[in-house]
């Protein structure tokens, strides 16, 4: 997949129900952050993790192949090496979109989901993305105000 902003943007629109496996119950752990922030967004996520009953008040389940309702989104917080059936549960599932988050990038699992007709990122996390393309990112104190990405000269002293 291209991540270019415009299919980000369209995948974050339409995809409102999120499967988030591998979500901890840790309230200091990055699956949890992200997934609590998706869910103040408007966002419904289903945990799936087979350590727990629930997490962020809705039921866990214990994979993707046993959610009892239609799923857009498949958000991995696992390793490299156990996403392909992941991918596999995720294109059973019907759902529209494999997300593999920051530091996981299984190239077999994105070429299984695209071949499938899904779309497919890799390496990027979800919250850092909505935040940068629907305007969250001043939640996590990085409102600098600043629209521009070049450097600010330096004055010589």
């Amino acid at each position: 997949m291209s991540a270019d902003i415009e299919t980000l943007r369209r995948i974050l629109s339409e995809c409102r129900t999120i499967a988030v496996v591998g979500l901890s119950a840790d309230w200091y752990r990055p699956s949890y952050f992200a997934a609590k922030y998706m869910q103040e967004h408007g966002y419904r996520i289903i945990p799936v993790n087979p350590r727990y009953e629930e997490i962020l008040g809705e039921t866990c389940y214990p994979s993707v192949s046993e959610i009892p309702v239609p799923i857009d989104m498949v958000d991995v917080f696992r390793r490299p090496s156990d996403v392909e059936p992941i991918a596999r549960q995720a294109i059973d599932a019907g759902a529209r979109c494999l997300w593999q988050q920051l530091g996981v990038a299984n190239e077999r699992a994105d070429a299984m989901a695209r071949e499938a007709g899904l779309d497919s990122v890799m390496d990027r996390c979800v919250k850092i993305e909505h935040g940068r393309l629907f305007g969250g990112l001043n939640w996590v104190g990085v409102n600098t105000g600043v629209i521009s990405a070049r450097r600010p000269r330096v004055l010589p002293y």
